[in-house]
């Protein structure tokens, strides 16, 4: 009896051993998904064919993945793709299909892509850009539909809850309202609808805390390093001072080609320089658009147009916040496949790899 007791608490005192060995061992890493990293392109489509899609490149490798969401989900986006953001382990796709009544947003798994939710056309129409406002939260812009005469209604941003995946909220917004930039509790809001004010969110109360007149059409381009925020309005690019909610300074562009306008700006990887796509349409060549790709200082007085940065035309700019290098994409026509060209900083070419049809906007993860 003695020797079978010694035994017995031999081998619990193993077993506390063991257990207290298996507690004090750090976690496995989570294994990698598909998706954790990378630089997800969104290719707008061609409008009337609602096909849209986004492309993953792998940066180093070259290895592209084309429309990851239909291989994911045996299933395609059916619509045109306005913008893609991620919150908190989920990805928002925007969804404009061409048919009113068929936009819809697509919530998917930000790891694996497999879809989680579909908020239905009846809470949104015409979205255009989506931005974290929050933990598990997310505002979306969108203009509605249009009047009779095709003028904008006024815009709105629905409030997207992640943790439910539905809308819990619409705030009313001016005419056209676009691109968003988040800034600390506030959101800046632009708009492309005859508007000359921009509107400013508290992300907190999720209202409306000021409207601010800055010009004509405002585009919001994002936050400098000097901690000021930039917006292309009428006609101008104007420097605007997020702590007294004013206007700076206004610049305009210095060119003898006035038919020209800016779009697609992004930031250099150290907020010091803005570039931008300048152009036009050519009325003497079938009014075929073209342009070129510039770039400006922050604190440049002048915003000169001598000499591009790139002389090409994209459809769509970014900067990876990593290495620095400009990302942009290059439509041939809206029936063909595009590319994603990679320059160096300084406007050097890296190479071209192939993307989808309409390649506009970039995720780096």
């Amino acid at each position: 009896m003695q020797f079978n007791s010694i035994i017995i608490r031999s081998l619990a005192a193993g077993f506390l051993i063991l257990g207290l060995n298996s507690c004090s061992k750090t976690s496995e890493p989570e294994p990698s998904q598909p998706y954790d990293t990378g630089v997800f392109v969104i290719n707008r489509g061609n409008f009337s064919d609602n096909n849209g899609s986004i492309t993953l490149i792998n940066p180093t490798t070259k290895i592209t993945s084309f429309d990851i969401f239909q291989k994911e989900n045996n299933r395609a986006i059916s619509g045109g793709i306005s913008d893609y953001a991620e919150v908190d382990g989920k990805g928002v796709i925007l969804v404009d299909n061409s048919t009113p009544g068929k936009d819809l947003i697509e919530i998917v798994n930000a790891r694996t892509f497999k879809t989680v939710a579909t908020i239905p056309s009846t809470d949104l129409e015409n979205p255009r850009y989506v931005v974290k406002a929050g933990t598990n939260k997310a505002y979306a812009t969108c203009w509605d539909s249009f009047n009779a005469d095709y003028s904008f209604k006024t815009g709105y941003i629905v409030v997207i809850d992640l943790t439910t995946n539905k809308i819990t909220k619409k705030i009313s917004v001016q005419r056209g309202a676009e691109k968003l930039a988040v800034i600390g509790n506030d959101v800046y809001v632009g708009s492309v609808g005859g508007e000359t004010s921009i509107s400013i969110i508290n992300t907190s109360t999720d209202v409306v805390s000021q409207t601010v007149e800055v010009g004509k059409n405002p585009k919001v381009i994002g936050l400098d390093a000097n901690g000021k925020l930039w917006i292309y309005a009428g006609g101008e690019f104007v420097k605007f001072n997020v702590l007294t909610k004013a206007v700076e300074s206004r610049t305009k562009i210095t060119t003898a080609n006035t038919s020209k306008s800016p779009g697609s700006f992004s930031f250099s990887k150290d907020k010091s320089s803005i570039m931008y796509i300048y152009s036009y349409y050519d009325a003497a060549d079938g009014y075929k658009q073209k342009g070129e790709t510039y770039s400006f200082g922050i604190n440049d007085a002048v915003i000169s147009t001598t000499k591009p940065l790139i002389s090409k035309l994209f459809t769509g700019l970014s900067v990876d916040p990593l290495t620095g290098n400009i990302y942009a994409g290059f439509t041939p026509s809206y029936k063909q496949a595009g590319y994603v060209f990679r320059y160096q900083s300084n406007g050097t070419l890296i190479d071209s790899l192939k993307a989808e049809i309409a390649p506009e906007g970039f995720l780096f993860k």
